[in-house]
């Protein structure tokens, strides 16, 4: 901007022109450019784009896939920017750079179109500062209560939710504050409404009510009256106590440290008080009786409503009553080894005829995917007669389990798991995938990869069965997005160690399903 002053002015005619010259530059540098970033089938905006420029400036989208791009000395100029999104693909230009020059400029919005590779489909951040960062600088609505996040949340590791009381409660494992590196250890939580009660669409997004403390941040839910150490839960679930009352309990593991355990047990809801509480403490020789990250699925067998628990499957079941949770007599195990086999030394089970018996027990090992595993490279049983031994349904590989969750779907027809990968082709446990079985203990065959992350890990996913819609056809799921165990030291500005949700579409004719 040139600025002429009249002849012979004042040096105060000249500092009061000065000044409005510098409020006009500075009115806009305040106005940020829009830049947006869609799918090219949808037209909705997608999270997590990173644009990255010449000079290394890097901008990622938020969760309507918008940038507010005000860069001082590049406005109103020709800028590059190199694109990529995990799942997602920018057109190559003539050299291979898959990217586009853009001229940032305040008022008018720039849209940029990605081809989405991944048959899951990304919708947004739902932990986390910063949701809409944004589209709230640039002067869009949301929908959302508190676009910029709640509870004072900066990450959040691993989900679990149950209806209960007429909401959706939602916990989380360790989570990190904004105020200092550490944040608390003992489970987030937060309620919201369920769809059908006024929530919002899940297409839309997640509106949490955070359990907080008196600074407004995430408070604790399972502090279970220890003084020290860690507390890691799973297994949230309801169950009818002795009155008929449902219940909400849960399965707690009390770490001295990451490598070492101080007991387990059951915890169950007050209402009242708004956290778990101690109700049982379990024999820490018997914690196989509650896997690791569980999602427990009610089941009625032979009239008889039963939990389903596993970290992927179901491998235990014990009658959904309050009673029969505390008393670890109730749990039946699905295994093929006879009852006095050790881990060590495993003993299979076989009729007359030499056919692998697989049946629910009261005095056994559970065998899961990984048992089998080593049951089939000790040439114990043979890979046919697995009941989790998948194959990816294009090339007939196998496909290493790690954890997910497993629901009945109406639409298909089948059980239907989500589960991620240990050692995928394109990041440690950054690959999802789907399967169908006709029982939830299997067999389970082939599986579809419906997401892959470039070197980025997304572990523990959990399929909502609760916010399935269109008879089971769309289905909703997230997991936790970060760098650890991925080897990239190189985490996402606001979206490491959050949850993101996704939905997939189960009559994508690239699932390659089964016939119904």
């Amino acid at each position: 901007m040139i600025i002429n002053l009249p002849p012979y002015s004042s040096p105060l005619t000249a500092a009061l022109v000065l000044w409005a010259g510098l409020n006009y530059i500075g009115d806009a540098m305040a106005q940020p450019a829009e830049i947006q970033v869609i799918d090219e089938a949808s037209g909705r905006g997608i999270p997590l784009v990173e644009l990255t420029t010449v000079n290394h400036l890097r901008f990622v989208t938020d969760n309507a896939g918008r940038i507010a791009f005000n860069e001082p000395g590049l406005m109103g100029n020709p800028v590059f920017f190199h694109i990529k999104s995990h799942g997602y693909e920018f057109p190559k230009d003539g050299f291979g750079y898959r990217g586009k020059a853009v001229t940032p400029k305040p008022g008018e919005p720039v849209t940029l179109k990605l081809r989405r590779l991944n048959i899951a489909e990304r919708l947004y951040r739902i932990t986390g500062l910063g949701l809409y960062r944004d589209s709230m600088m640039l002067g869009h609505d949301t929908q959302l209560e508190q676009p910029l996040g709640s509870g004072l949340v900066a990450g959040q590791d691993s989900t679990f939710a149950i209806p209960y009381g007429g909401k959706i409660f939602w916990f989380w494992g360790d989570t990190s504050k904004m105020a200092y590196p550490l944040g608390h250890f003992k489970m987030g939580g937060a309620t919201s409404l369920l769809p059908e009660r006024g929530g919002l669409d899940p297409d839309t997004g997640i509106n949490l009510n955070y359990f907080v403390d008196d600074k407004g941040f995430s408070r604790p839910m399972c502090q279970l009256g220890f003084e020290s150490g860690l507390i890691w839960a799973d297994g949230f679930t309801t169950v009818k106590d002795g009155q008929g009352k449902e219940r909400l309990v849960c399965h707690y593991v009390h770490l001295k440290s990451l490598g070492e355990i101080l007991g387990h047990g059951l915890a169950i809801y007050n209402d009242d008080r708004e956290e778990f509480e101690r109700l049982v403490d379990l024999n820490l020789k018997e914690i196989w009786r509650w896997p690791t990250q569980s999602h427990p699925i009610h089941h009625e067998i032979d009239g008889l409503e039963y939990l389903l628990l596993g970290d992927i499957y179901p491998t235990i079941r014990v009658p959904a009553t309050l009673e029969h949770c505390k008393n670890l007599d109730s749990y039946e195990a699905w295994t093929c080894l006879k009852s006095d086999s050790t881990k060590e030394k495993p003993l299979v089970d076989r009729d007359a005829d030499g056919i692998l018996r697989w049946s629910w027990r009261m005095n056994g090992l559970p065998v899961d995917s990984k048992m089998e595993t080593t049951l089939i490279e000790t040439d114990l049983i043979k890979t046919e007669e697995a009941r989790g031994q998948l194959v990816d349904s294009k090339t007939g590989k196998p496909v290493k389990l790690h954890r997910g969750s497993v629901n009945w779907n109406p639409h298909r027809q089948h059980w239907v798991m989500i589960f991620g990968e240990l050692g995928g082709s394109t990041s440690n446990l950054g690959e999802i995938w789907y399967a169908e079985a006709e029982s939830p203990t299997g067999p389970w065959k082939q599986a579809t990869k419906i997401i892959t992350h470039d070197q980025y890990s997304f572990y523990n996913p959990v399929h909502h069965a609760f916010l399935d819609q269109d008879g089971g056809r769309l289905i909703y799921f997230e997991g936790t997005y970060v760098n650890t165990f991925s080897g990239n030291k190189d985490a996402t500005p606001r979206y490491n160690y959050n949850q993101i949700m996704y939905r997939l579409d189960l009559d994508d004719p690239r699932l390659k399903l089964p016939p119904k």
